[in-house]
């Protein structure tokens, strides 16, 4: 079943490529800005928590496709581009297995434990 969603999640970036190609953008633009989502990780250098929040944030596939909505509702292209970046990004993440963030510990993912091990917190 992990190999049937990386594939699709993979088919997900694949069609995110496409579209930032078919928004006007050069073949580089996408690969460019696809880790900028990460910058999120900056979050929990304010704890746990807030670290949890905004990294969802940025990794969410649904804020990301409001986002290119938001764009091509108001005719900005890179606000469009914004959000295919991140809808493309959280699909390379969550074929490569990581996924959301519980706000207990940042490898607590809805995915699963990140690395395999699952490790109590007191």
């Amino acid at each position: 079943m992990k190999l049937l969603i990386s594939l699709e999640e993979l088919a997900k970036m694949a069609a995110a490529y496409l579209f930032s190609l078919y928004l006007g953008y050069s073949w580089w633009m996408f690969f460019a800005l696809l880790l900028l989502p990460d910058l999120s990780m900056l979050g929990y250098l304010f704890g746990p928590r807030v670290g949890a929040w905004v990294y969802n944030l940025f990794h969410h596939q649904g804020v990301a496709l409001l986002t290119a909505a938001v764009g091509f509702m108001l005719h900005h292209p890179e606000l469009q581009l914004a959000g295919v970046v991140m809808f493309g990004h959280s699909a390379m993440d969550r074929a490569l297995g990581y996924g959301l963030k519980y706000s207990d510990n940042f490898k607590n993912t809805h995915l699963g434990w990140i690395g395999g091990e699952v490790k109590k917190v007191s």
